[in-house]
């Protein structure tokens, strides 16, 4: 399967030298090498950033440029990167494990329930994430410890609010019984690279909440996570709990592809397409400006082909 509109395959590939790799792996099914991407001066930067360890103190998880979603977009790539990264970054996470789950420098204020003070501790609003990019950049990297302990916390409607003892009292601003949208989000992309099969029943309640979450955007908010007009711009990369990587992370479930409330979500994606069936980033994050998806004026080549490979994945216009 092939972009829908033909003329944007040639469109596609005029690109940077990373998405041109990107749209020969997985829309013409080829299988260029990846020395020239890894090249690529932008790229290159994000490397060196997210080996560079230690990593700044996580201080919120919406702040774009911090390492922790530098290496999930290097591991949402595919790209071979760990050697580029090189083995002391995973030797350094490693070291921070505690029940396989990997920790981040991070600081919360006492007046939220932290400490103060910066120390190595996780919440399911990163660690998941965190053990995604492990798992994808360092094969070697044994991820399922890890999965197994979040198996130990999910409920009925999902992954909760749940931090490391280093951060003791701290919980997000929701009800204690409500489910964490990032959380979901973050773990499900954790189980989909590192054992679907295994844990198929937890990714099917994550899922089904997720979708929930969307048929309910209106009532429902927990932990002030809305689904409303900022939650359906598109944007890139996958920071953030938006249409684009909700969409992205369903669409690795295969039972999510024929579910009404998945068809919904993409439909809402579909009606931001231009006459030539292009998309522009409708929101940006401005430590990515130097990106093709990081301005709005003109139709964004990357935002074009997420949601192309996306189309491709879930089998739409077959």
């Amino acid at each position: 399967m092939v972009p829908n509109t033909p003329g944007n395959l040639d469109w596609l590939l005029e690109g940077d030298v990373v998405l041109q790799y990107l749209v020969n792996r997985d829309l013409l099914d080829d299988e260029p090498g990846d020395v020239a991407a890894l090249q690529d001066t932008c790229l290159k930067k994000i490397v060196k950033d997210v080996s560079s360890w230690p990593w700044p103190a996580i201080t919120g998880h919406k702040t774009a440029d911090h390492p922790l979603h530098k290496f999930a977009f290097l591991a949402d790539l595919g790209i071979d990167v760990g050697g580029a990264l090189g083995p002391d970054l995973l030797t350094s996470l490693e070291e921070t494990l505690v029940d396989g789950l990997p920790r981040l420098p991070t600081k919360t204020p006492e007046r939220y329930g932290g400490s103060g003070r910066t120390e190595l501790a996780w919440s399911l609003c990163d660690t998941p994430l965190l053990l995604y990019s492990l798992s994808k950049c360092y094969p070697s990297f044994n991820g399922k410890v890890g999965l197994r302990t979040l198996s130990t916390m999910i409920r009925e409607n999902g992954m909760p609010c749940v931090v490391s003892p280093e951060l003791g009292k701290f919980r997000g601003p929701g009800r204690k019984d409500d489910p964490c949208p990032l959380a979901n989000l973050y773990s499900l992309k954790a189980i989909t690279q590192i054992d679907l099969d295994g844990y198929n029943g937890m990714a099917k309640v994550i899922t089904d909440e997720l979708l929930t979450l969307w048929q309910a955007s209106r009532e429902r908010h927990p932990y002030m996570f809305y689904m409303g007009t900022d939650f359906r711009k598109l944007k890139l990369p996958f920071v953030w709990y938006d249409v684009l990587s909700v969409t992205e992370a369903l669409s690795h479930c295969p039972w999510t592809h024929d579910d009404p409330r998945f068809q919904d979500m993409l439909a809402v994606i579909d009606l931001k397409a231009d006459h030539d069936r292009r998309f522009k980033a409708e929101s940006i994050w401005t430590a990515w400006k130097d990106w093709d998806f990081g301005q709005k004026k003109e139709p964004s080549r990357w935002v074009t082909f997420v949601v192309e490979r996306l189309d491709q994945r879930v089998g739409k216009g077959e």
